[in-house]
């Protein structure tokens, strides 16, 4: 009987902690589907500006159409390879690669794209044991899974203020993609 016992609960604890796993997974699993969609519809409102228009600002102390799409890279390379992969912040001062700089519109475009595929990447491989490992953020202290939803937040953020911008140049923003 206690042998019974024993492995009653065995199993019962085995089977929670299953749960908790598969649920971190569809965690992960959900947060890339959202972030694929947000990196297509992201390029989508970079490609309907017109290069000529990239330098626009809605205010003089706002940033650029250019300066929002450069910044959004930025922020997830920090967020994803720093804050969740433990990678060495990039030095704002003298990295060129996630800045305007004298990019074209072709390159930034790819520099975003580029940036949300080494995100993505390593949010496939993200350890889910490590959702609730916390960390400095600005001088609060948040958990990884913090730091996702944070990123995602950002990033919309950001973007909506590219969709006015285009609004304020006449242009259509392209169709809302879904779950994002």
């Amino acid at each position: 009987m206690k042998h019974l016992l024993i492995l009653s609960l065995i199993i019962l604890f085995s089977s929670c902690s299953s749960k908790t796993d598969a649920e971190e997974n569809d965690f992960i699993k959900d947060y890339l589907e959202r972030l694929e969609n947000s990196k297509t519809y992201l390029i989508l409102v970079a490609q309907e500006m017109p290069e000529d228009k990239y330098v626009f600002k809605a205010s003089p102390e706002s940033m650029s159409f250019s300066e929002h799409l450069m910044h959004i890279a930025w922020a997830m390379d920090w967020h994803s390879q720093s804050l969740l992969g433990g990678r060495k912040a990039r030095d704002w001062d003298t990295d060129l690669e996630l800045k305007v700089d004298k990019k074209s519109k072709k390159e930034m475009i790819t520099t975003i794209d580029k940036t949300f595929n080494q995100t993505v990447k390593l949010i496939s491989e993200f350890d889910t044991t490590k959702l609730n490992d916390r960390l400095d953020y600005l001088g609060l202290e948040r958990s990884k899974r913090q730091i996702f939803l944070l990123l995602a937040d950002h990033i919309s953020h950001h973007r909506g203020q590219m969709l006015v911008y285009l609004r304020l140049n006449g242009l259509k923003p392209p169709r809302y993609v879904l779950y994002q």
